[in-house]
């Protein structure tokens, strides 16, 4: 299995994308700690143990440095070590520009950009000391590419791709590598509540016409989480069926 014995922490695990990844891990024989405000991470977390699998459900918000802290603590308690951080919660609150109030643009960016360095930031000196980790963001097209009333979400995914190349000249000399995902139109509870008028004209985008599952996605979170990935730093995979080729 490709992550025999790994501990992985992987945020926002609850439904979607996130939990596609926490399911896939543990497949592979990972330890999964699901980070998640909501409770549906209980069950999850219970599902990959009845499949089998291993993971843990650590209810806490990504904004938290204290619950962050204490749950970093416990793994360390528990397993001695931590050798994987997927970085997939986040939040939007789409309008556009003219029409965005303050807190709407302070809700994502505390979510999508702080929610991420504090979790980073609590995790990187012990990996940074075990000479070993992956570290996996999650951005987006919409980091690439803008998209209409999500410029708050669009800074925040454009600035993880920044920050994973950082990280990546910060950890490299450590064994750590640093990469993210950049996922197009793939299908969660949010895409679902997209009218399918809009939804069809998305789809016509694609070279390849379809949108992609949660289990499309993780598998490029496995392998950048992966030994065979050893070498791999530095970079924003994007996995949207072609639509980024321009």
């Amino acid at each position: 299995m490709r992550l025999e014995n790994k501990i992985a922490i992987v945020t926002g695990g609850s439904r979607g994308i996130g939990k596609a990844v926490a399911e896939l891990f543990a497949q592979e024989g990972a330890t999964v700690y699901i980070w998640d405000l909501l409770d549906a991470g209980e069950e999850t977390a219970a599902n990959i143990n009845k499949n089998g699998g291993k993971a843990i459900f650590q209810k806490l918000s990504v904004t938290d440095k204290v619950a962050i802290d204490t749950a970093v603590t416990h793994i360390m308690d528990q397993e001695g070590r931590i050798d994987i951080l997927i970085n997939n919660a986040g939040i939007t609150r789409d309008r556009s520009l003219i029409k965005m109030s303050q807190e709407e643009w302070d809700a994502v960016i505390d979510v999508n950009l702080n929610g991420v360095y504090l979790c980073i930031k609590a995790v990187a000196p012990i990996m940074k000391e075990q000479k070993y980790g992956r570290i996996v963001c999650a951005s987006s097209t919409t980091g690439i590419n803008g998209n209409y009333g999500q410029i708050n979400y669009a800074a925040t995914k454009a600035a993880l791709i920044g920050m994973t190349k950082t990280l990546t000249l910060e950890l490299g000399p450590y064994g750590v590598t640093s990469n993210c995902i950049a996922p197009g139109y793939t299908k969660t509870a949010m895409t679902d509540a997209i009218p399918d008028h809009i939804r069809e004209a998305a789809i016509q985008q694609i070279p390849m016409r379809m949108i992609a599952e949660p289990i499309d996605q993780a598998y490029g979170y496995l392998y950048l989480s992966s030994d065979e990935a050893r070498f791999v730093s530095g970079i924003c995979l994007t996995i949207d069926g072609g639509y980024s080729r321009r």
